[in-house]
Formats: C-alpha cells, sequence, structure tokens
C-alpha cells in the first residue's frame, strides 16, 4: 500500500500548480471547441491544465497509471491510478462564472483513495485521503445532520444532449416541491465537495464520468457521507447520488419515484 497521505500532498501540490493561471484566464477570449454537443465545451485551457497536471504526476511517479478527461491516458504497473479532470465546470470557466476547479482524484487497486478539488475562485482547497478524514483549507469537515428531505437543499446538474436535459427538466418540476430548494452551480466536483463542507445537502446528476466524481467521492465519505448510485451501490458516474446517511433514503425514493434513471 502506497502511503496515502503522500499521494494526497502531490495531489495538492499539483492542482496549486495550475490553479493561479486559470484564475488568470476565466472568462479570457481562449479557443475552444465542442464535445458531444454545442454545451460540452473545452478549451485550450483544459489541454494545458490536462498536460501540466498529467506531467507533474507522471515526473513524481512514473509507475502509477492516468486518466484525464481530455484524452491523456498513461499505464501503470504499481496499482495507483489517478484521474483527473483538468477544469471541473469548463462552461462557468469560458464565461468567468465561479463554480470550476480543479479535480484530482486518485484509487489504489481500485478503490477511491485520494481526493483533492481546489477552487480557483474561492481559494478554497478540499482534500481527503482514505482513513485520514476531509479537510476544507485544512480544517476538518462534515455533511449536514440533515435528515428531512424538505429541509434538503440539494444540487443536481443536467446532460449534454437536448433530450437528456428535457428529461431531467421534467424530472425536477416533481422534485423541486419536495425539497428546500435546488442548486444547478455547473460543476459536479464542486457540487461534491459541497456536501462534504455541508454547504448543500445532497446531490444528484446522471450522466456523470469517471473524473467528474473520482475527487469527490472520497471528499465526501471521509466527510461522513454517501456516494452511491440509485440502488445504494457504488457508483459508476452513470448516476451518482451524495447525501449524509440520514438523508440518503428519503432521497433515493423521490428519485425512484420520479423515474430519474431514465433521465
Amino acid at each position: 500500500m502506497p502511503n496515502l497521505l503522500s499521494l494526497r500532498d502531490l495531489a495538492l501540490r499539483t492542482a496549486r500548480s495550475v490553479a493561479p493561471e486559470l484564475a488568470r484566464w476565466a472568462g479570457v477570449s481562449l479557443d475552444s471547441a465542442t464535445k458531444s454537443s454545442a454545451t460540452d465545451l473545452v478549451t485550450d485551457a483544459d489541454l494545458w491544465s490536462e498536460k501540466q497536471i498529467a506531467e507533474m504526476l507522471h515526473g513524481a511517479r512514473p509507475n502509477d497509471a492516468i486518466q484525464c478527461e481530455e484524452g491523456t491516458t498513461v499505464s501503470g504497473t504499481s496499482g495507483v491510478r489517478w484521474v483527473v479532470d483538468p477544469i471541473d465546470g469548463t462552461t462557468n470557466f469560458v464565461y468567468g462564472h465561479p463554480g470550476y476547479s480543479v479535480s484530482i482524484g486518485a484509487e489504489v487497486d481500485g478503490e477511491p483513495a485520494i481526493g483533492v478539488i481546489l477552487d480557483p475562485v474561492l481559494g478554497d482547497e478540499f482534500v481527503a485521503a482514505l482513513g485520514h478524514g476531509a479537510t476544507r483549507n485544512g480544517t476538518s469537515i462534515r455533511v449536514s445532520n440533515s435528515t428531512i428531505l424538505s429541509e434538503a437543499l440539494v444540487a443536481t446538474g443536467f446532460g449534454y444532449q437536448p433530450d437528456r436535459r428535457h428529461r431531467q427538466a421534467e424530472g425536477l418540476v416533481e422534485i423541486l416541491p419536495r425539497v428546500r430548494d435546488i442548486r444547478r452551480m455547473g460543476g459536479a466536483a464542486l457540487d461534491l465537495a459541497s456536501v462534504a463542507c455541508g454547504r448543500v445537502d445532497a446531490f444528484f446528476e446522471r450522466g456523470l464520468a469517471p473524473w467528474d466524481i473520482a475527487a469527490g467521492t472520497v471528499i465526501v465519505r471521509e466527510a461522513g457521507g454517501r456516494v452511491c448510485d440509485l440502488s445504494g451501490d457504488s457508483p459508476t458516474g452513470d448516476f451518482v447520488v451524495a447525501a449524509p446517511e440520514g438523508l440518503l433514503s428519503e432521497l433515493l425514493s423521490l428519485l425512484h419515484s420520479v423515474d430519474a434513471d431514465r433521465a
């Protein structure tokens, strides 16, 4: 087993190495393109950030595997796999809107073990290592103690394809009257970090990828929360739910009742 605190600190140093430039470039006119749809953006800054992160991780630990959102893939033999989103919330980044972040997670022998999410706008650093708790700017964090769904602030996100967005909007019509309110902030990594520190009570979204949730899953779990799919099992990314234990069952029941899995 590698030293998890060393991995955690490497992830944090790496995220810090790119964050100042991202903050400087946010909202600036950069070359951008679309991926799966007109709402799915990638910029030169995403590619630059990914290159810097991958090179720093590989330089420090050349035997580790690396998987990044924009295509960088490195095979490894150490049992450690880094899962990186160089800019989570690229649309927010393009518009200079808060809600984008750098997300670096690591799995050890297939188990989520390290999570670092850095918010260049607010300067928040969410950090966790398996068995060592979670912190925000060095201070321990915990999920909320909410147990009543009607009093819960719930975050969500929308997919990129128009038909999926339509179905998700239909589901929200049923969900909104049964929770305190909904927040749609535009970045799953910071949504998960917000659950971990109690800034929102819960989060759900369909259509995420491993790099969207790798870091946040560890941070929420180390802050005392649950991260799962609609069946209560470990999430693959297709449907992710994060909540305190006392709120999870009611939230899952609500999501099932509105056929959230069809969105």
